[in-house]
């Protein structure tokens, strides 16, 4: 609102008629502080004292003043606004994920088909170990890997052959030197993704384990095998 002392009378009438249609849209919190500046403002001006009226200067001052207060109120809604228009975007570009399989740290269902693992052993390992939980968390296999980041495959099959039930697995790889342990590390394994979902501004995405991660936690993407 620009306000000289030349135009105070003007802008005075004129400022409660912009600001309704200026703010239709941003709540009635700012419309009734505005109006409420208004009225103390008359009631400044109609009991000042007329051997010594408030100059036009101090009018404008105040009203900048405000002005400056109400336009930072917009523009923190306006930011609040793209946000939220940036976390549907966001939405969007992910929406065609479901369906492909994700590359996270996180426990994924086992239906008989082979599971793709990225194991990353410490750099200074001379053996690897990968350990397999089930649902419960129990230890159902635990096997040398080679020191390696090369994806391997895990078939479910125990060492007789026979084929783990069907359900939700999780990896871990225990990095050893020297046969001494140097760390216990979640395995990355790829997963198909179920659903997206728009969380409070973080994108997420629901994996068919019934698993929730963050759509950042995500590796690698590729399509699900047939």
């Amino acid at each position: 609102m620009n306000v000289t002392s030349t135009a105070m009378p003007a802008a005075l009438t004129a400022a409660p008629a912009d600001y309704a249609q200026a703010s239709a849209s941003d709540g009635p919190m700012v419309s009734s502080d505005f109006e409420t500046f208004l009225v103390m403002l008359t009631a400044q001006m109609e009991n000042q004292d007329p051997l010594n009226p408030i100059e036009s200067t101090d009018y404008a001052v105040q009203l900048a003043t405000f002005s400056g207060v109400e336009q930072q109120v917009r523009t923190n809604d306006l930011l609040k606004n793209m946000g939220v228009q940036l976390g549907l975007m966001g939405m969007s570009d992910i929406a065609d994920w479901v369906g492909k399989e994700a590359r996270v740290a996180a426990p994924v269902q086992f239906d008989g088909a082979p599971i793709t693992l990225s194991p990353n052993p410490v750099a200074a390992s001379d053996e690897a170990i990968l350990v397999v939980k089930n649902a419960e968390g129990v230890i159902v296999e635990s096997k040398p890997l080679p020191v390696s980041t090369e994806p391997v495959e895990w078939d479910g099959l125990d060492e007789y052959g026979n084929r783990f039930p069907d359900g939700v697995y999780s990896f871990e790889l225990t990095s050893r030197s020297n046969g001494l342990h140097l760390s216990t590390d979640p395995v990355e394994s790829y997963g198909r993704i179920v659903e997206t979902q728009n969380n409070g501004g973080k994108l997420w995405l629901v994996l068919e384990s019934g698993e929730r991660v963050t759509a950042d936690a995500v590796s690698a993407l590729r399509e699900a095998a047939e």
